[in-house]
């Protein structure tokens, strides 16, 4: 019969394999949901883009000259500045995704990196005007921070847009 406290050792060296393979578990588990929850910010952006009112938004923004005015966008007409608020809250919900890290800035930045560049440049001055009539500083403070750090980023995005970069791209299947 073996010695109690060789069967002592054996079981405290188990015991010891065991919370090190839950914590392993435990590891895996949790990057596990950190992907879904990657994945599942992913969809949603990209449904917030599937949107025809963000697509109506866009259209009627683009026509605006880098820098537009409160004044002049409001003379537009009231579809303007809803379209602009719109597109404001859009990038803003998405800055903060970006920041929590729940929706990765590579995805961001290929999905809409160049576009928010630009409805930044378009809509800038407006943002700064509603921050100072409203006294709220922080208005649309995600989607500016967004705009500055994909600017940064967007020289080497368009030294190498995506159907040049992945021309040779072929499905896995």
């Amino acid at each position: 019969m073996p010695d109690l406290s060789v069967l002592a050792n054996i079981s405290e060296i188990l015991g010891g394999v065991a919370i090190l393979a839950g914590g392993i578990f435990a590891v895996i588990q949790l990057n596990e949901f950190r992907e879904q929850r990657r994945q599942a910010a992913a969809v949603e952006l990209v449904r917030s883009f599937s949107e025809p009112a963000h697509a109506n938004a866009v259209n009627l923004l683009q026509e605006l000259p880098d820098g537009a005015s409160a004044e002049l966008l409001r003379s537009k007409g009231r579809e303007y500045e809803r379209a602009a608020t719109m597109i404001a809250i859009t990038y803003e919900t998405m800055g903060v995704l970006v920041f929590r890290r729940m929706a990765s800035f590579a995805m961001v930045r290929e999905l809409t990196g160049g576009l928010t560049v630009v409805m930044w440049r378009k809509l800038g001055v407006w943002v700064n005007t509603v921050r100072q009539e409203q006294g709220h500083r922080s208005f649309a403070e995600w989607f500016q921070w967004l705009a500055d750090r994909l600017a940064r980023e967007s020289a080497e995005k368009e030294a190498h847009p995506a159907h040049e970069k992945y021309a040779d791209w072929r499905p896995r299947d």
